[in-house]
């Protein structure tokens, strides 16, 4: 197909909105002028690797000037503007601009063919070959602005359309799309599905599926829901438990906002190799295959993010697809409340999640640690094009946002909080709306104005530290003082409004809880005057506040030898948060914290606390300790592991921690033996040992180099023939410690376009195992130097990813200096990526300071 020939740039002052990508100029521009937009939408997809398509677009221009769409296609041809050719179309592989001569004023049609990929990666149009029966399904993936690359269209997403889609597909295919399906013809050799017009949405959220899709439906309230799978995994899914889940989500939530759910249809698709949890696609849900479908007994910790995937995604429905915020710099404004809705379902809902310890262990320490660093951001991310919305996805949107809005909750109250959303969503139906527009309609509830707090939770970047000081004088306390102050100098001054729950604790009495609110640099709690003294102080109790708190040495000294006996979980999980803020401070060393968790480990009963606990063990062993302190505390560390996982009294959830961690820490050639005969059993963990922990003992087998690993790894290849096991025999190649290895990973991430993104991403950590980090350093500054392709070529997410693993797989001085040369030889790189360093390389720093503080052995003279 050929474009129409481009034509000289004019004074028209919209040429200069025609450079790659979106920018908020134009997208303001044509907010301003367009109306009614509407997207019928035909494709043809039994090509392997190209889509034929045409789309019609109807829309209203209510002033004048050329017409700017958005377009990065493969290729297009018969350019139509209300009935005929459109002459001087000037198409520069980003944009199309159709000239005001060809328009009217009001009502326009105009029509294109056009070609869009199809391909594993990288296209929006995903093909994935299911290699167990040979079969291929396609889905889209268009956030946050692959839409143009699929179809020509206004993409942004406050220019929403109500979209008909026509899909042809092999004969023997199912499809879904947003819009119930109304017909399939079956005349031809191929099948051609048409869905129903949908309500207006974002380009963002246009989707469909198709290929020999396996189907499972269910009636809840008159609806149909419907979920569609892989055919070779049919057998597999848990299908009652995954449909009843989304049926109690709608329910709840048509409660909660007091208005039924906004589109009619429901369907939802287990997507294989998905590059993120799920995608909320209005009527057509995606969420990720292997996090939905076990291959192995699943932990509680699992289930419940299973669940919680489920509710953010039905949560959206509402808060993302029928209120839009109107630029992407709002993304928390869907991203943090599906979140927080997530949250407060699953506390209604299921009463063993014990949702807002939950909560926690899932979103404030990975908020806090890029808050504290100088890379941070606001909520509210300036965004000047679409090009760098997907620097906006990160901790700061999904984690800070809705721990931010938990705050939001506590200081005006549920029913007010209540109030102020069910109006927003229904002033705003259908439409989009910005930050002020939610805490004007909270505040309105409220009957008080949020715009200083919004200005300081919103506006502001960064978090609070309260620092606690206590003084104890005769057995009681003197003064208790909260001093608060920002972590990094880019917050600039004075503290943050906070209202947070002081709690006083002792060792043989219920702990006494002060409710308070704060707004200076330090606050006396006069009611804390006078109590006995206590066994530990910690100034957020419930977890209300978005703020870190220092404990003071009284407090983390008793807790470093007492933190089991503390109640509730919720408590003793931000306790030990508390504590693991020390050692990343150089307050405490990794060897001291690595033998409180070998202290209370064996008596944990809580799954999650137990997991989030061996975590952060696996990471002080794996870059924190010397090589020194890794000799001696290894091998303990390792024993103390294997005997968790093998006590029978304990819980599955606890013994497969246990398991995960040895593997992961595991270098001592006793552990290793023991893996590998793990490898001939049946069990691990007091459950049947299965592909993911095989998979998983493998790789350990292989980035250590123990004399067993090829032949593990050539026999697990021919045992598992599955699109998975090939997914992890790939990531357990990564891992061998060769530079001819490392040289033919690194090539292939860039040059393979038949390379699927979740395999990449997969195989990440592998390749940079941080005992191979001498191998691994050269690799540094060449991933630093593909940043601006990743963020053009790579999806949301990817690019954190991409960071985190090269970054820090590092524990070097040398790293650090490759990474402050990177940031000094390159200073325009732009503002986005230069902070997703900033933020990612504050861990390597830590990691360095702890090493170099710590250095002299597993007992530092000053403990």
């Amino acid at each position: 197909m050929i474009a129409g020939a481009p034509t000289p740039r004019n004074a028209d002052s919209t040429a200069l909105f025609m450079s790659p990508g979106i920018s908020h100029e134009l997208a303001e521009h044509r907010a301003a002028r367009i109306r009614n937009v509407r997207y019928d939408l035909t494709l043809d997809v039994t090509r392997r690797d190209t889509a034929i398509g045409h789309v019609a677009i109807d829309f209203d221009r209510t002033r004048g000037g050329d017409v700017i769409l958005d377009f990065r296609g493969l290729s297009l041809a018969s350019p139509m503007a209300n009935g005929h050719p459109i002459e001087g179309l000037e198409n520069n592989g980003a944009h199309l601009r159709i000239p005001a001569a060809e328009l009217t004023s009001g009502a326009n049609h105009l029509e294109f063919d056009f070609d869009a990929a199809i391909a594993p990666a990288g296209a929006s149009i995903i093909r994935f070959h299911d290699s167990a029966d040979g079969a291929n399904y396609l889905y889209t993936l268009l956030v946050p602005a692959d839409a143009n690359a699929l179809f020509p269209c206004f993409d942004q997403p406050d220019l929403k359309a109500r979209v008909a889609l026509t899909l042809t597909t092999p004969r023997a295919w199912r499809a879904m799309a947003n819009g119930a399906q109304q017909s399939a013809d079956t005349s031809g050799d191929h099948i051609t599905y048409r869905f129903s017009r949908t309500k207006p949405i974002s380009t963002y959220l246009i989707a469909f599926a198709a290929g020999p899709w396996a189907t499972f439906s269910t009636q809840h309230d008159g609806r149909t829901i419907t979920m569609y799978v892989r055919a070779s995994r049919a057998r597999e899914v848990d299908a009652d438990t995954l449909l009843a889940l989304n049926a109690r989500a709608l329910t709840w939530l048509e409660h909660y906002f007091a208005q039924p759910y906004p589109f009619g249809k429901f369907a939802f698709l287990l997507a294989p190799v998905f590059p993120f949890g799920g995608m909320e696609h209005p009527g057509a849900i995606f969420y990720n295959e292997s996090s939905f479908i076990y291959r192995e007994r699943p932990t509680l910790s699992q289930q419940l993010g299973r669940e919680a995937a489920i509710f953010h995604e039905v949560a959206h429905q509402w808060f993302g697809d029928e209120v839009t915020m109107q630029w992407f710099d709002d993304l928390w404004l869907k991203e943090g409340f599906a979140t927080y809705m997530a949250a407060k379902m699953q506390a209604a809902l299921d009463p063993r999640a014990d949702a807002w310890k939950t909560f926690y262990l899932r979103n404030k320490p990975a908020a806090y640690a890029v808050d504290v660093t100088d890379g941070t951001t606001p909520i509210w991310q300036s965004l000047a094009n679409l090009d760098q919305a997907k620097s906006n996805y990160g901790a700061i949107v999904y984690n800070k946002a809705p721990g931010v809005l938990k705050q939001l909750e506590y200081l005006v109250g549920s029913s007010a909080f209540q109030r102020g959303l069910r109006h927003f969503v229904h002033a705003h139906a259908y439409g989009n709306a910005t930050w002020r527009d939610l805490l004007g309609a909270v505040g309105d509830a409220a009957h008080r104005s949020l715009t200083a707090w919004g200005k300081a939770y919103i506006l502001r970047p960064g978090v609070s530290i309260i620092d606690q000081q206590l003084t104890i004088r005769d057995g009681r306390i003197a003064r208790l003082a909260l001093v608060q102050h920002p972590a990094r100098p880019l917050s600039g001054p004075g503290p943050w409004p906070i209202k947070l729950d002081v709690i006083v604790g002792y060792r043989d009495r219920a702990p006494v809880r002060i409710p308070l609110e704060i707004d200076g640099d330090t606050t006396v709690v006069q009611a804390a005057a006078g109590l006995p003294a206590p066994a530990f102080v910690f100034a957020n109790g419930g977890d209300e506040a978005y703020t870190l708190v220092h404990l003071d040495e009284r407090s983390a000294a008793w807790l470093e030898w007492n933190l089991g006996a503390v109640r509730p979980a919720l408590l003793r999980a931000m306790l030990w948060g508390a504590l693991w803020d020390l050692v990343r401070d150089t307050r405490l060393s990794p060897a001291r914290y690595l033998r409180l968790a070998m202290r209370e480990l064996p008596h944990e009963q809580d799954e999650q606390i137990a997991g989030s606990t061996l975590r952060r063990a696996t990471r002080a062993t794996r870059a924190y300790l010397s090589p020194a302190q890794r000799d001696e505390l290894g091998p303990v560390l390792e024993q103390s592991l294997w005997t968790l996982e093998q006590d029978s009294a304990r819980t599955y959830g606890v013994r497969k921690s246990a398991m995960d961690a040895l593997i992961a820490v595991a270098r001592s050639p006793a552990a290793l033996a023991r893996l590998d005969g793990l490898l001939d059993s049946t069990k691990a963990a007091g459950a049947p040992l299965r592909e993911p922990t095989r998979w998983a003992i493998i790789t350990t087998l292989v980035k250590t180099g123990a004399p067993s690993a090829r032949r593990r790894l050539s026999d697990e290849t021919r045992r598992d023939s599955t699109s998975e096991g090939r997914r992890r025999a790939f990531v357990a190649g990564a891992a061998f410690a060769d530079s001819a290895t490392k040289a033919r990973y690194f090539a292939r991430y860039f040059q393979d376009s038949t390379l699927n993104e979740d395999w990449v991403t997969s195989s990440l950590g592998a390749f940079n195992e941080p005992s191979q980090a001498s191998l691994t350093l050269p690799y540094l500054t060449p991933a630093l130097d593909t940043l601006p392709w990743v963020q053009r070529n790579r999806r949301i997410f990817f690019l954190g990813s991409w960071l985190s693993a090269f970054v820090n797989g590092q524990h070097s001085p040398q790293a650090v200096a490759r990474v402050d040369a990177f940031l000094a030889h390159h200073p325009a790189l732009p503002t986005d990526l230069r902070q997703k360093v900033l933020q990612v390389a504050d861990e390597l720093r830590r990691t360095v300071r702890i090493r170099s503080v710590y250095a002299r052995g597993a007992r530092p003279s000053s403990e």
